[in-house]
């Protein structure tokens, strides 16, 4: 463990850590892998115990990476919208993209900065928000807003995770307890944001009712992860 922990330090204080890093964060944006926040949070925690990598220079990374990488989602959903490849035509994909367009129909500004706190549905934010002309200057500032909390809360998580005392002859295993937490926090924060927009969707839904009793139609079905909008065709 502890030849792997020296490994791991030597790594986290060399120049290419960055670069690397900023890339990850980049295409975290718009093709998820891995949730980037666990990554941020790890090596928070471990510098937090070893001073590698700086803390600072980590927080702008991750923050230019993830604008850079949102923004580029919103320009590929403008440009090829949101069936050009295979992976956007699976039924759960279109789930959270019907669940998206609804959203930012709705309240587009809350969405897009609760959204980056959702692996997956900052994805599909970013693409539907290109592909409904959502104003791009708009996104641009409610989303680099959005990243600087998200990299402030994930850098604070992982600095939380990795000042306790007992931790501090390892900083490997600060890094892994701080993912566990995080996982665990982002679980939680993920179901609280799904039953908020969920409660806010059945909101919108109750002045709809009335004219659909009258025989007006409503404007739009409500809309969740579980139950995308769909909007009737004229």
């Amino acid at each position: 463990m502890e030849i792997i922990s020296q490994t791991v330090l030597d790594a986290a204080g060399q120049w290419w850590i960055y670069p690397l890093l900023l890339v990850f964060f980049f295409v975290d944006g718009f093709a998820m892998v891995v949730p980037s926040e666990t990554l941020i949070v790890a090596l928070a925690a471990f510098s937090r115990q070893s001073g590698e990598p700086r803390l600072w220079i980590l927080g702008v990374t991750a923050l230019l990476g993830a604008i850079a990488g949102d923004n580029t989602a919103y320009l590929l959903g403008r440009k090829i919208g949101l069936e050009r490849w295979g992976w956007m035509r699976k039924p759960k994909v279109r789930k959270v993209f019907g669940w998206a367009q609804y959203e930012l129909e709705k309240r587009g500004a809350v969405l897009i900065f609760t959204a980056r706190y959702i692996p997956w549905g900052r994805v599909a934010v970013n693409y539907v928000a290109g592909t409904t002309a959502f104003p791009r200057r708009r996104f641009f500032f409610l989303d680099a807003f959005a990243c600087i909390t998200w990299v402030v809360y994930s850098v604070g998580l992982g600095m939380l995770a990795g000042s306790f005392p007992w931790l501090h002859s390892n900083p490997l295993l600060s890094a892994g307890i701080a993912v566990a937490f995080a996982v665990v926090v982002g679980i939680v924060i993920d179901h609280l944001l799904r039953w908020w927009h969920k409660r806010l969707g059945r909101h919108d839904a109750r002045p709809a009712s009335e004219p659909a009793a009258s025989g007006e139609p409503a404007d739009a079905v409500p809309a969740s992860l579980d139950a995308p909008a769909v909007k009737p065709r004229s």
